[in-house]
């Protein structure tokens, strides 16, 4: 291989920076690209789940509030809506034979049921956006974190969101006065055998009771860190 022709270098401190690399790449028979050195790391799916009463759609209300690029999917659910949601905007609130319908039609990336109803997660919503080059959040119970583990592996980020304590996690679940005494008592036995899965998560956020925004930031802190990731994660629904 043939060396380039030796091309005389000005001196540095009297050249101007155009001329000083104009010379070196003639000198190194070589053009700097303007290009990314490494290439733009493509959309992420972030799982997040925990137990009830930790705080789920707190957290990721306000990470939708704080965060660009980023979309929250929307989920079908066969539950009747509690007072202060709104459909299209926290789910999508269907009958339960639409739901199978859904399923029927192989429209759902997951689905499970839960305390006797329907949810589950519209796979068109999650390519339409991935495609656009928005990062993806899902929200989900342990059961459906469990299934999209097995559906997409490594190539999503699971983040386990827990409160401090049992007692905590307890409290609000009895604040949120939305169960029957043996609904509450279901959930809380289900969310007590929950916290035993955070094994099978990539990462654990603590969502304290009057630090909702350190909670926000620790999960903004994981994403920021896989995107900074050699090997990026890859997940084609």
């Amino acid at each position: 291989m043939s060396r380039p022709p030796s091309v005389p270098i000005p001196s540095l401190d009297r050249a101007d920076r155009a001329e000083l690399i104009r010379a070196l790449e003639a000198s190194l028979g070589h053009t700097f690209s303007s290009e990314p050195i490494t290439p733009s790391p493509g959309p992420l799916i972030i799982v997040i789940s925990g137990p009830s009463g930790v705080g789920k759609d707190a957290v990721i209300k306000r990470l939708r509030e704080v965060r660009e690029n980023l979309h929250f999917v929307v989920t079908a659910t066969s539950r009747a809506k509690r007072p202060d949601e709104v459909h299209g905007k926290d789910y999508y609130f269907v009958s339960k034979e639409e739901f199978l319908t859904m399923v029927e039609k192989n429209e759902l990336l997951e689905y499970a049921l839960v305390y006797g109803e329907y949810k589950g997660i519209p796979k068109q919503q999650v390519r339409e956006y991935m495609a656009r080059g928005y990062d993806i959040v899902l929200r989900v119970d342990i059961q459906g974190a469990k299934t999209l583990r097995r559906i997409l592996g490594d190539s999503a980020v699971f983040v386990f969101l827990v409160a401090e304590s049992e007692a905590k996690m307890v409290e609000r679940l009895v604040e949120r006065r939305t169960e029957s005494k043996e609904e509450l008592l279901v959930r809380i036995a289900t969310a007590r055998e929950e916290v035993k899965h955070v094994r099978n998560f990539d990462y654990v956020v603590v969502n304290a009771d009057g630090e909702l925004e350190s909670a926000v930031r620790l999960v903004e802190a994981i994403i920021d860190a896989e995107k900074a990731k050699v090997r990026q994660r890859s997940a084609e629904i």
